[in-house]
């Protein structure tokens, strides 16, 4: 699946790394769409969550990539919809596991725990890896309550 489009969304933790990545996928000619946060002042995750995760559940963006301070709060919230399966992702080798295991749609990263080249390292993991299917959807379609 070529990657065209991807929602993004952080807290105010989380922001500075978020637009970091839109510009380098920007340059990469794929399209960004920015659900919020645009500043650094204190703000609710929940509020920007939200809106991303169900872009995605709605196919309008082929992705996500939320982020906050821990990327755990964030991830929670995105992982409340039911289409959503949220990674939290701090390295790459998780990223490659996350969409080829479990078909994760949302990248989650914690803005405080890595640095800009390694979201860069991640994202590009996990936008370029595809979903081995098999025996790991099986376990998948177990995850709808």
């Amino acid at each position: 699946m070529k990657i065209t489009s991807i929602g993004f969304a952080a807290d105010h933790a989380g922001v500075e790394l978020k637009q970091h990545l839109i510009n380098f996928l920007s340059d990469k000619g794929i399209k960004c769409i920015d659900f919020g946060t645009n500043s650094a002042e204190s703000c609710d995750y929940a509020d920007f969550a939200h809106p991303m995760a169900s872009a995605v559940e709605a196919t309008e963006v082929d992705l996500g990539i939320s982020v906050c301070g821990s990327g755990n709060g964030i991830n929670m919230t995105a992982n409340k919809h039911a289409g959503i399966r949220a990674a939290l992702c701090w390295n790459k080798e998780i990223s490659v596991l996350a969409r080829s295991h479990n078909n994760a749609n949302v990248c989650s990263l914690p803005a405080r725990f890595i640095s800009e080249q390694e979201a860069i390292d991640i994202v590009n993991a996990f936008i370029e890896t595809e979903f081995e299917g098999g025996r790991h959807q099986k376990r998948i379609d177990k995850i709808p309550c």
